[in-house]
C-alpha cells in the first residue's frame, strides 16, 4: 500500500524458485493494494534443447496457467541470466501466445552473452508485446541489449517501434555523461566483452559483478575463472536451481566455499557431514526460501542439516505478525526524524537501514550536494557553491590535505566556507591496516578452530565453558554478503573464545580452542 500512495503503479512479483505459494502471496498484496499485477516466470535451462528436462516447455505452461487463474494482469518470462537463446524464446513466447492470445507478454533478459538483441527481435516476432532493453550507453554486457539496436533493426518492418534514433542517441549521450559521475562504482575488473560461458554457468546478470567483488574481498581475484566453473557444479549439487536473487546467492556462495577451501564436488559430498557450509546453503536446505522445483537433492541435503529443523510449507506461514510499531519505537530510541518510510526499509534492510540512518545522523541534509561532490570528494583548488535553502548558500573552496596520519588514521583537512578558514579531520581508510596479524589454527588440530574465510565476526553462539558436540554452531562469519555459520568439528567443551563481536580476519586465524 505504501508503494502505491508514493506512486509506483505496477508490480514484478516473483519468486527465485518459482515457488507458487510465495508468488501467490505477492499477487494478493499487491492487487489489494491497487496495483498492477505483473507475475513472473522466471527462467532457467532451455527448452530449445530436448536434453534439458527439468525446466521444459510444459513446466512453463503449466507455470503460467496458475500465475493467470490467480488473477496476473501481465505476465512477465524473467531471463535473469540472458539464457533464452532466439530459438527457445519463439517455442516458449509463441506457445504461451497461442494458448493465452489475451495476456499481455513482457519479456526482461541480460545481454551476457551477446545474443541479447536476436533473442528480443525473435520474442517479438513470436508475440511478445514488451521487451526490455537499456539505453545505448548503459546497455550490454551483464545489463540489458541495446536500445538503438533495437529500434533500428524493426525499422520498416510491422513492429517498427515509431522511435526516433536520433532522439534516442541525444538521450544516450545524456546518460553517458551521468554514467561519469557514478565512476567510483564502476567495476573495472569484470568482463569487459560478451561471453558465451554464461550458458554453462547460468550467472546472472545481477549476481556476476557482486560475485566478482566477493572473490576479491575473499582473496579470490585470481581465480574467479575457477569460481564461474565451481558455479556450474554447486548448481548441480544442489539440485540444479533456477537462480535469482536470493536462490542464486545460495549457489553462488557454495561455489566460493568450494574454491576457498580447495574442495571438488565429491569432497563437498563425502564431507559434507564436517564442513561448515555458507549459512545461506544451510538454510535453503532446510526450507528457508521455499520448495525448489523437483525436490532436494537426497542424502546430501541430510547430511548437511543432520539434526536442523525442516520447513515443508511456505516459509512465512508460520511466522508471527511483524510488530512495526515496536522497531518504530526502537528506531526513534537511537535516531531523530524517523518515518514510516525508515520503518518499512528497516523492516527489510535492517543494517542498512541502520547505516543509513547513523549516516543521515551525522553528516546531515548530504542531499543537498551534488553528485560528484558527494561520490569522489572536493578536489584542492576547486569552488564549490551549495544551495540549502533560499537565500542559504555556501560558497566552499578546497585547500589542502595534510601528508601526516595522526594515530586515529585521520588526516587535516583545510578548506575555507564563504571565506573563512576552517579545518576538519577525515579518516583515511586507504592509509592504515584494519586487520590485526592473529594467531592461525594448527591444521590438523580438531580442538583448535580457524576462521574458514576471510570476514567479519558477526556473531558468537558459545561462551567458555560450554559443552558442545559435533556440528554445534559456534560462531558466523560474514564477508561482501556471504555468512558462514562455523560448527564445531569435534564434541568438546569451550575452552577459549579468541574474538570478539565485529572483529575482522583473516582465513585459518583462530577463533575457538576446545578441550
Amino acid at each position: 500500500m505504501l508503494k502505491v500512495e508514493c506512486g509506483m503503479d505496477i508490480f514484478r512479483v516473483f519468486d527465485c524458485l518459482n515457488y507458487l505459494p510465495n508468488l501467490i502471496v505477492g499477487m494478493e498484496a499487491a492487487g489489494k493494494a491497487g496495483g498492477i499485477v505483473e507475475a513472473a516466470i522466471c527462467y532457467s535451462g532451455d527448452v530449445s534443447n530436448p536434453k534439458r528436462t527439468k525446466y521444459n516447455l510444459n513446466y512453463y505452461l503449466e507455470l503460467t496457467n496458475e500465475l493467470i487463474k490467480a488473477g496476473a494482469h501481465v505476465l512477465s518470462i524473467k531471463d535473469m541470466a540472458g539464457l533464452l537463446k532466439p530459438q527457445a524464446a519463439i517455442i516458449l513466447v509463441k506457445a504461451i501466445r497461442d494458448k493465452h492470445p489475451e495476456i499481455p507478454i513482457h519479456v526482461h533478459t541480460h545481454d551476457t552473452s551477446g545474443a541479447g538483441i536476436a533473442s528480443m527481435l525473435a520474442c517479438a516476432e513470436a508475440g511478445a508485446d514488451i521487451v526490455d532493453v537499456a539505453v545505448d550507453s548503459m546497455s550490454g554486457l551483464t545489463s540489458q541489449p541495446s536500445m538503438g539496436a533495437l529500434v533500428a533493426s524493426l525499422q520498416g518492418t510491422s513492429l517498427d517501434t515509431q522511435l526516433s534514433l536520433e532522439a534516442i542517441s541525444q538521450y544516450s549521450a545524456y546518460w553517458e555523461q551521468t554514467r561519469n559521475q557514478y565512476a567510483p562504482f564502476e567495476c573495472t575488473v569484470t568482463m569487459k566483452t560478451g561471453n558465451a560461458d554464461v550458458y554453462e554457468n547460468e550467472i546472472p546478470g545481477g549476481q556476476y559483478t557482486n560475485l566478482h567483488f566477493q572473490a576479491h574481498s575473499l582473496g579470490l581475484s585470481e581465480q574467479f575463472e575457477d569460481i564461474k566453473i565451481a558455479y556450474a557444479k554447486a548448481n548441480d549439487l544442489l539440485g540444479d536451481l533456477i537462480k535469482v536473487t536470493p536462490s542464486s546467492k545460495v549457489v553462488g556462495d557454495l561455489a566460493q566455499f568450494m574454491v576457498q577451501n580447495k574442495l571438488n564436488e565429491k569432497d563437498v559430498v563425502d564431507r559434507a557431514e564436517e564442513l561448515s557450509f555458507p549459512k545461506s546453503v544451510v538454510e535453503f536446505f532446510q526450507g528457508h526460501i521455499g520448495q525448489p522445483h523437483g525436490g532436494f537433492p537426497e542424502p546430501f541435503r541430510s547430511k548437511i542439516l543432520r539434526d536442523l529443523p525442516r520447513i515443508s510449507e511456505r516459509p512465512g506461514a508460520s511466522l508471527p505478525p511483524f510488530d512495526f510499531k515496536k522497531l518504530e519505537e526502537d528506531l526513534k530510541k537511537l535516531y531523530e526524524n524517523v518515518t514510516f518510510k525508515d520503518v518499512v526499509s528497516a523492516s527489510l534492510y535492517f543494517d542498512v537501514t541502520k547505516e543509513y540512518l547513523s549516516f543521515r545522523e551525522q553528516y546531515g541534509l548530504v542531499e543537498h550536494l551534488d553528485t560528484a561532490s558527494f561520490f569522489i570528494g572536493p578536489k584542492i583548488g576547486e569552488e564549490y557553491i551549495i544551495s540549502i535553502e533560499e537565500g542559504k548558500i555556501f560558497n566552499i573552496f578546497a585547500l589542502a590535505v595534510t601528508d601526516e596520519i595522526n594515530e586515529n588514521g585521520e588526516r587535516t583537512v583545510f578548506f575555507e566556507i564563504n571565506g573563512g578558514l576552517r579545518t576538519v579531520l577525515v579518516r583515511d581508510n586507504t592509509a592504515i591496516k584494519d586487520i590485526e596479524v592473529r594467531p592461525k589454527a594448527i591444521k590438523g588440530n580438531e580442538k583448535q578452530i580457524g576462521a574458514p574465510m576471510p570476514g567479519m565476526v558477526v556473531e558468537i553462539r558459545v561462551k567458555q565453558g560450554d559443552e558442545v558436540s559435533k556440528g554445534t554452531p559456534l560462531v558466523i562469519l560474514s564477508a561482501m554478503k556471504m555468512e558462514t555459520v562455523v560448527q564445531s568439528p569435534v564434541a568438546g567443551i569451550v575452552e577459549t573464545v579468541h574474538i570478539t563481536p565485529s572483529m575482522k580476519l583473516q582465513a585459518e586465524d583462530l577463533i575457538i580452542s576446545l578441550r
